[in-house]
């Protein structure tokens, strides 16, 4: 183990709290153990963290990712997240791999979304020739994840949002059965729909969308429609 790692596991242990452990594993649902330190905890150690050791190398970056994604406690998986949005400007085309594997590996929706939205979405936009290649591979590839992650990635674009692509990802998936996959399909036409309500209103209108979706979609555009 990098010492880096070493370092910030003993920063943990010493600022865990196992009455806070439980409540967050419960909220979790069970799936991965924690530390017990909340956001605002992690936000103050990284800083602290960050500060005393530096910046890892950029080549140290995938090493590291690997590491703190071999670890139990979650809290090692949204360091690393954090740790790579930092980067995220610098990184290389191939980096894409390592954002992929952060995605299938221990995947929930607490890692998936900030991936997606974030680090996938900021990589696809330095290098767009990436995104029929991934889309397509993640599409095919029959995991909710990755699906998900095809869906979520343009969830910040606004105005430069390719609705081509995103309607087709959508068509494709309307009818899955997944709750992550349904509930992402009504997240993104709900955040594109404060940059385009008439478009999304369209799409809902003039396809068969599970109710979930439909329900998460149309949010934002019926909590502004004026009541007569």
């Amino acid at each position: 183990m990098d010492q880096f790692t070493k370092d910030l596991r003993q920063k943990f242990i010493e600022n865990a709290n196992p009455v806070f452990a439980l409540q967050m594993n419960a909220y979790m649902r069970n799936q991965y153990p924690f530390f017990g330190i909340k956001a605002p905890e992690q936000l103050q150690i990284r800083k602290d963290f960050l500060n005393d050791h530096g910046l890892p190398e950029i080549g140290q970056l995938t090493n590291l990712i690997k590491e703190f994604w071999e670890q139990s406690e979650r809290e090692f998986q949204h360091f690393g997240m954090a740790l790579s949005d930092k980067y995220s400007r610098k990184t290389n085309v191939d980096f894409i791999e390592t954002m992929e594997y952060m995605i299938v590996t221990k995947s929930w929706w607490d890692t998936v979304d900030f991936i997606a939205a974030n680090l996938v979405g900021a990589h696809f936009k330095r290098f767009p020739e990436l995104i029929p290649v991934y889309t397509k591979k993640w599409m095919d590839s029959g995991n909710i994840w990755l699906q998900r992650s095809a869906l979520l990635f343009q969830l910040k674009y606004k105005k430069n949002t390719d609705t081509e692509l995103l309607f087709v990802l959508i068509e494709k998936l309307k009818d899955s059965k997944e709750f992550f996959i349904r509930k992402a399909i009504g997240w993104v036409l709900r955040e594109y729909s404060k940059t385009d309500p008439v478009t999304v209103c369209g799409f809902v209108d003039s396809h068969q969308l599970q109710p979930l979706s439909r329900k998460e979609a149309l949010k934002v555009i019926l909590r502004k429609k004026p009541t007569s």
